[in-house]
């Protein structure tokens, strides 16, 4: 069962007790919103450091302009915008052979678990030959245990009403894509 209460409004929540002086808070609130901001930083086409690179700024510019959120009801959407100015600039970086000699980190990221499986590799490999709309759209939705189309606007610059309408066509088309492939198993 999915938690009936937004995600927006359990950050809310965290970072108005961060904000109030609960330093615990700020983990919980990491912990609520950073499989989105992944999959944000990732479908700005980051690799697994990059995108860590990125949240790891993004996360420091809350922690040093915490009093700059005025409203903390918007910090979802300011950690959604920051994150993905943060991940079209580490983009539009040039990338370095020092780059890509640096050793990886280890631990795998929310991409690559769900790569870990043959099921896994298989479906995404299906969502990524779907449009970038569609791709960036699926990949926010499915590390939102209860999606808010508000936020979800915002971040992806959609029209609130052409969310569920989109979403609707973007996994019919996945559907399709699946059903054609013979080694896709719907048991």
């Amino acid at each position: 069962m999915t938690d009936p209460v937004p995600l927006s409004r359990r950050a809310e929540d965290a970072f108005r007790a961060y904000r109030d002086g609960d330093a615990g808070r700020l983990a919980e609130l990491v912990a609520l919103v950073t499989p989105p901001l992944w999959a944000i930083a990732r479908s700005a086409g980051l690799d697994h450091q990059e995108a860590e690179d990125a949240l790891q700024t993004v996360w420091i510019a809350l922690v040093r302009h915490t009093d700059s959120v005025a409203e903390p009801r918007a910090v979802f959407a300011w950690l959604i915008t920051t994150t993905r100015r943060t991940a079209w600039r580490t983009a539009r970086r040039p990338r370095t052979a020092e780059l890509a000699d640096a050793v990886a980190d280890p631990r795998p990221g929310p991409a690559e678990v769900a790569e870990a499986s043959d099921e896994g590799r298989r479906l995404w490999r299906h969502v990524a030959t779907l449009s970038p709309r569609c791709q960036a759209l699926l990949r926010v939705i499915a590390y939102a245990s209860t999606p808010d189309y508000a936020t979800i606007s915002t971040a992806l610059g959609m029209p609130v009403g052409s969310i569920g309408p989109t979403r609707g066509r973007c996994l019919a088309a996945l559907r399709r894509a699946l059903a054609t492939d013979p080694t896709w198993s719907t048991t």
